[in-house]
This record gives C-alpha cells, structure tokens and sequence, in this order.
C-alpha cells in the first residue's frame, strides 16, 4: 500500500522519504540563501569602491592631476560596467538563475585576474590605484569562493 503526502506546496509524494528529501532540499537552499546575501553584500562594497574611486579621479583631476592618469581613467571606466552589470546578474541570481549566478561568478574571476596582473605592471596606475585594486581583487575572491560553494551545493 502507497500512502500519498501533500506538501504545503501542493506537490504529492507516494513515499515519506520523498517527502524528507524534499525537506533537506529546503534546507539545503535556506544554506545557499545565505551565502548569496553574501554575495550580494560583497557585489554591493564592489559598488561602493567603485563609485568612490570614481569621485577620487574626479577630485584628483582638479587637485593633482598627475594622480588622475588615462590609465587610472580607463581602468575606471571599465570597473565602472562591472559595478553595473555585476549587481544586474546578482539580481538574477537571487531570483533562482542559475545562469545569473554563473554570471556573477565568472565576472568575478575575471576582476580577480585582471586587478592582480595590473597591481603587477610597472608604473601602469598609480600606488593609490593600485592598493583600490588589491582591495578590489580580495573582494572579488571571497565573491568567486562563495560562487563555487553555492554552486557545490546545488550539485
């Protein structure tokens, strides 16, 4: 004899084990919530960092340009699409995109390498800058660390 059980969602299971399976799976995603508020925060200080080197390169225009190269403009300009699509696929992410959070994990990865081989270039930006983007690298590798648990969780 199968006994059927109604979850709160609707769904029947024909077995109890069925039904604790899909227990542990709520937990289990309950988990993962968690470090995606994590994520979320560390997207957001990214934002953040980035805004306010941004009105640093702008102060610094005015008061000492040697400060404000095209380098450190350019950089700045690219960290600043990131800051923009970063916090869209973290949306996407947190709305149960799998694909968003591959997204943000891969973007990561990719801010991580690049701040780190420009830190290691020569006279390419100045020390200011180049202490912002070890900031920035170390944020992104807590974001790629926290990606991967996620994603080890779901597998």
């Amino acid at each position: 004899m199968t006994t059927k059980i109604v979850a709160r969602c609707g769904t029947t299971y024909a077995r109890p084990c069925c039904f604790i399976g899909r227990a542990a799976d709520i937990i289990g995603r309950m988990a993962n919530s968690d470090r995606l508020s994590s994520v979320t925060y560390v997207v957001r200080v990214y934002v953040v960092v980035v805004l306010a080197t941004i009105a640093a390169l702008i102060i610094m225009s005015v008061v000492s340009p040697r400060l404000a190269t095209d380098h450190a403009w350019g950089h700045a300009v690219i960290v600043a699409v990131f800051a923009v699509l970063l916090p869209l696929r973290m949306r996407s992410a947190r709305a149960g995109n799998r694909g968003g959070l591959l997204a943000v994990g891969i973007i990561s990865a990719a801010l991580l390498l690049v701040n780190i081989v420009e830190v290691l270039i020569p006279g390419f930006l100045p020390m200011w800058m180049r202490i912002e983007m070890i900031g920035i690298a170390a944020l992104m590798a807590v974001s790629v660390v926290l990606v991967a648990q996620i994603a080890a969780r779901e597998h």
